[in-house]
């Protein structure tokens, strides 16, 4: 099964989105912080990453800093989940590493469809 984790200290986002991406037959795992993140990584997390900014203690230049670092990146996409504007300066080192980002609101379809999509592309280079 196709699993993704929703990275977001915001309660709310982390409840609507798992709802929305559960109901598409997606596995899904919440966490609300960049540490908790890194854990589930740790314990063999593969998949989706959606990966909110602005967060307490380690925002998401920190966690994706430290998923590098710590080799847990393989395997995985990362995808920036956010409301800020992002600035290019911040993600400059990391660009490689990040597939695409998803401005909050999101269109639950167009998440929806944009999962599927790094799925699918996953899947294609792996042949």
């Amino acid at each position: 099964m196709e699993k993704i984790m929703i990275v977001d200290d915001d309660k709310f986002i982390l409840f609507a989105t798992k709802a929305l991406l559960k109901s598409e037959n997606f596995e899904v795992v919440t966490v609300d912080g960049g540490m908790k993140c890194l854990k589930e990584l740790e314990k063999g997390f593969k998949g989706v990453i959606l990966m909110d900014i602005m967060m307490p203690q380690m925002d998401g230049w920190e966690t994706i800093r430290e998923i590098i670092n710590r080799g847990l990146y393989e395997g995985n996409i990362i995808v920036i989940f956010t409301a800020m504007d992002i600035h290019e300066k911040k993600m400059e080192d990391l660009q490689e590493y990040i597939e695409d980002y998803i401005t909050k609101p999101f269109d639950p379809d167009l998440l929806v469809k944009k999962i599927r999509e790094y799925f699918k592309r996953s899947v294609d280079s792996k042949k």
